[in-house]
């Protein structure tokens, strides 16, 4: 598959979901650029014990040995690096998606406020008509972050709360991760095997 997929981790509980996401696109032959904030390095210690270096460099030579990516597929750009290709509307990826999501990122994305990486890829993604995902991850939502959500949706943007199904009768946590993932992929595109069809033998 030769389709480019950015992904952002940012500072929402749910590191376990974006790690499980970018495994999977790259097994699936997808290109993978990935972008995380500050908040989300704290994140996947707290969550993972995943220490994420401050330098893409750093960071990709260590990713790209945890997802055993031999064929190079894997770019991890800085957040404040404006030269990066998701940068710009002349290259931007086949689809965007921010998982976790926070309610800040979510909102400076409905503002259209590009402070960095992250979220001007975003802005990039809707201009361009390409899809963008996001997976925010907070409970309870108050009025302002439904609101977001709903300019978002209006946008073209897809909203997609992590909310993991039962009815395939997880037998851990691994299993609540991939059905959340396995809906990501649904909507990407992208072929998996990550759980059973509804109906399905």
């Amino acid at each position: 598959m030769n389709k480019t997929i950015a992904v952002a981790w940012t500072g929402a509980s749910g590191l376990p979901y974006g790690l499980r996401l970018v495994d999977c696109l790259l097994a699936a032959g997808c290109k993978v650029w990935l972008m995380y904030s500050q908040a989300a390095q704290i994140v996947a210690k707290q969550e993972t014990d995943l220490v994420l270096p401050s330098q893409p460099r750093e960071a990709q030579r260590l990713l790209a040995e945890r997802f055993n990516d031999h064929q190079g597929r894997l770019t991890v750009f800085g957040r404040d690096d404006w030269n990066a290709p998701p940068a710009s509307g002349s290259n931007p990826p086949d689809a965007y998606v921010i998982c976790p999501c926070t309610m800040g990122t979510l909102a400076e994305v409905a503002a259209g406020t590009a402070k960095d990486l992250i979220t001007r890829a975003a802005d990039v993604v809707l201009k361009e008509g390409r899809p963008l995902i996001l997976v925010p991850r907070e409970t309870p939502l108050s009025s302002l972050h439904l609101e977001n959500m709903l300019k978002l949706s209006r946008a073209g943007a897809v909203i997609l709360p992590p909310n993991p199904g039962f009815y395939h009768r997880p037998q851990n946590i691994d299993g609540l991760v991939d059905f959340v993932v396995a809906r990501i992929l649904d909507r990407l595109a992208v072929p998996h095997a990550l759980m059973s069809r509804w109906g399905g033998d």
